[in-house]
């Protein structure tokens, strides 16, 4: 027999095995569907014999046996239902039997018991069967019910808000809003903070309509709550005094007020953001005294956004410097309109035809030659020409027509802040519409208070400032930011509500910007080599100077070393600042400030690095020296000799030796070397061997002759160049 036939026979047997278990499988289902049937019609006809009975009271003292098809089960599993009803038909079987013979007996009349057994089981069979009497076995039931369809929602989302939040405001899982993140590619924990924009992504990949929601509803009720409509009444302009260091414009502002406040400032440089205003024969001025130094950009910047007349400073004798364009800069995106003030005018080297074409080329013109810009020669010190600048101002006032509202609610921006050890925290404010009166409730930034008290510049109490004046306030509950708007409102509570709010919101957004931040560079931060950080914990006298200074130092970070600001604020150095510059390394940096005596002790105990600084040149110098010694140092290659090949000879031992001549410099035994031919580097390695005649030796000079034995390389041929060199370490510094 073939091997075709005896596959063809078994596949056969196989086809025919396998028929034979489906008609047994198809019979046994039959036949348990059978029972199935006949036993649901018996308990069918058992429960309407009963209900029957039970509706003609007509019970015996031995009533029929009558299956209970109740849902007794005490387990939900299928298979466990049906174990339990197979056990239960083989009891109630058993008991059938062994009652057949008392069934013919009636019961007596009047039997109790059997009357009060009869009425437990028509209640019984009541409460099993509910209102139709009966109820199907859980062995007939179904094992599942049908899927839940999603349902869409509308999802309200804040400015933030946390995953946790989110899954609760789609009625799902934490678990899905987090797949549904990372399907985004994004990872996230429960309690993670995202901003709007990712939430909105996620809750819409989900199947649910956004809506979002503006976070300032309450804000917005506080404020549009202000006496308005009121006549506008021409006001006072404000002027900023700008211009590139020791240009004088301190001395300027100093000889207007006729004081001499800049000969007692460290290095030359304003420190503090000043307002001052000055009665002219012509009108009242507003001047704020914005510090030249590079360093301050961002307090310059918010004096140019709080003014309405620019006078720029520039010295005769020196013209346009770097920050003097920053200056023009900064006024041109404010929009705010520029009159120059040509200094130094007394001195024999003064050059005004110099200061105008220079300022020309920045967009910066006299009138005379077709623009717009008034230029006035004066001299700070001298006072020339002090009385045609303020009338140019006030020129320029009228051209503007600036007006404000007197009679009202007042509004205006805080110029400078900081906390005072006995009056607390302390606001210069330059009040821009309405009248700021002592009492009167602020809203300011992230605080609120009532106004305790206010002084002016002079350091007199006043009760009242009215528009274009500055002023110290105090009574805050904290030390404001410098250049936050500040608001009269009705509600003390509620600018306390609005102020909160405003705290709350600030740091949800700070930590949702640093997650989203974290998220977007975590695989650049991985593919990174060790980053060395410059840690510093700063604390200086008003709030301008921590701003700025931080923006100073955050910018002196590189790829390699990176600054972070542990911790800043205004006012003296305490005990928690010591504590938390030891605990995260860091240095500690007064500005204008010095430590308490517990501070002292634990910088003592812990062996911290305390500096303290007056003038912001000397803080930035120092931090970027320390930075620049934890740059890794620059690596360079320098020749230290060269050997030209007269000759080459085989050795035994060594291979080809060439005999060379000392060209340049010294040749080393251990230094790398490079081969050259035809001033194209063909091999770099290093040398095998070094001799001069017999003797094995560590240094040829420059017009000797020596045997040089390139290892791994037998390829030197006469006229080749043998470049020596060694790597040297160069130490890199900050630009």
């Amino acid at each position: 027999m073939s091997n075709q036939q005896t596959d063809d026979m078994t596949k056969t047997a196989q086809a025919e095995k396998a028929r034979r278990e489906n008609e047994a499988a198809e019979l046994k289902r039959k036949a348990e569907e059978e029972a199935r049937r006949k036993l649901e019609e018996e308990a069918r006809r058992v429960a309407e014999e009963a209900r029957r009975m039970a509706e003609e009271n007509k019970w015996t003292a031995t009533p029929e046996p009558v299956e209970d098809t109740s849902d007794y089960h005490v387990t939900t599993s299928q298979h466990a239902r049906q174990a339990e009803d197979e056990s239960d038909r083989e009891v109630e079987g058993g008991r059938g039997r062994g009652r057949n013979a008392k069934a013919a007996r009636p019961a007596k009349k009047g039997n109790k018991h059997a009357e009060s057994k009869a009425d437990r089981e028509e209640a019984r069979a009541a409460v099993r069967g509910g209102k139709g009497g009966k109820r199907k076995g859980s062995s007939l039931q179904q094992g599942f019910q049908k899927p839940v369809q999603a349902v869409n929602r509308d999802v309200v989302i804040g400015e933030t808000i946390t995953v946790g939040e989110l899954a609760n405001k789609m009625a799902v899982k934490g678990s899905q809003v987090i797949k549904a993140m990372m399907k985004l590619g994004a990872m996230a924990t429960i309690n993670q903070v995202i901003d709007q924009e990712t939430a909105q992504l996620v809750a819409e990949e989900m199947g649910h309509k956004v809506i979002l929601r503006r976070e300032n509803e309450l804000e917005e009720a506080v404020m549009s709550d202000r006496d308005t409509g009121a006549a506008a009444e021409p006001r006072a302009p404000v002027v900023t005094i700008m211009g590139h260091v020791d240009h004088g414009k301190t001395s300027l502002l100093d000889y207007i007020r006729s004081t001499k406040v800049a000969s007692g400032e460290a290095g030359g440089i304003t420190q503090h953001i000043g307002a001052y205003h000055v009665e002219t024969d012509n009108g009242m001025i507003t001047f704020l005294d914005t510090p030249g130094h590079a360093a301050f950009t961002s307090m310059r910047a918010r004096g140019a956004q709080a003014t309405d007349i620019v006078v720029l400073v520039v010295a005769a004798d020196d013209g346009v410097m770097p920050q003097t364009i920053e200056a023009i800069q900064h006024a041109k995106a404010a929009g705010v309109p520029v009159v120059v003030a040509v200094n130094k005018i007394d001195k024999p080297e003064a050059d005004p035809d110099r200061v105008k074409n220079e300022l020309s080329q920045y967009g910066i013109l006299p009138e005379e030659w077709g623009g717009e810009s008034q230029f006035v020669h004066v001299s700070a010190k001298a006072g020339t020409g002090i009385d045609e600048l303020l009338d140019a101002i006030l020129l320029q006032a009228e051209v503007l027509e600036l007006k404000a509202v007197r009679k009202g609610m007042a509004s205006g921006a805080v110029i400078e802040s900081f906390l005072d050890k006995g009056r607390g925290p302390v606001a210069t404010v330059l009040v821009r519409e309405g009248t700021l009166h002592k009492g009167d409730i602020v809203l300011c930034g992230f605080e609120y208070g009532r106004v305790r008290a206010m002084r002016n510049e002079l350091g007199q109490e006043v009760l009242e400032a009215g528009p274009s004046i500055p002023v110290e306030i105090l009574g805050l509950s904290g030390v404001p930011a410098a250049g936050d708007e500040v608001t009269v409102v009705r509600d003390e509570k509620k600018a306390r509500e609005v102020a909160l709010y405003r705290q709350g919101k600030f740091r949800e957004v700070k930590l949702a910007r640093q997650q989203k931040s974290k998220l977007e560079n975590m695989f650049a931060n991985m593919t990174e080599g060790e980053v060395h950080e410059v840690n510093i914990v700063l604390k200086a006298d008003v709030q301008g100077s921590v701003e700025a200074i931080s923006d100073s130092l955050l910018k002196l970070s590189t790829d390699e070393v990176k600054v972070k600001i542990i911790g800043s604020g205004v006012g003296g150095i305490t005990e928690t600042d010591a504590t938390l510059a030891a605990a995260s390394n860091a240095i500690l940096v007064g500005f204008n400030v010095r430590a308490d005596a517990s501070a002292r002790k634990v910088i003592e105990s812990e062996s911290l690095d305390l500096r303290y600084y007056s003038v912001i040149y000397n803080l930035i110098d120092e931090v970027k020296a320390a930075m620049s010694g934890m740059l890794s140092p620059e690596l360079k290659q320098q020749i230290i000799g060269l050997a030209e090949v007269r000759d080459v000879f085989k050795s035994p031992k060594f291979g080809a030796i060439a005999g060379c001549m000392v060209t340049e410099g010294v040749v080393k035994r251990h230094n790398p070397i490079r081969v050259l031919r035809d001033n194209v580097v063909i091999y770099e390695g290093e040398l095998e061997s070094l001799r001069r005649f017999k003797d094995d030796v560590n240094e040829v000079r420059n017009g000797m002759e020596c045997g040089i034995g390139v290892k791994n390389y037998n390829d030197v041929r006469a006229g080749d160049m043998i470049e020596v060199f060694e790597i040297i370490e160069i130490q890199r510094t900050i630009a």
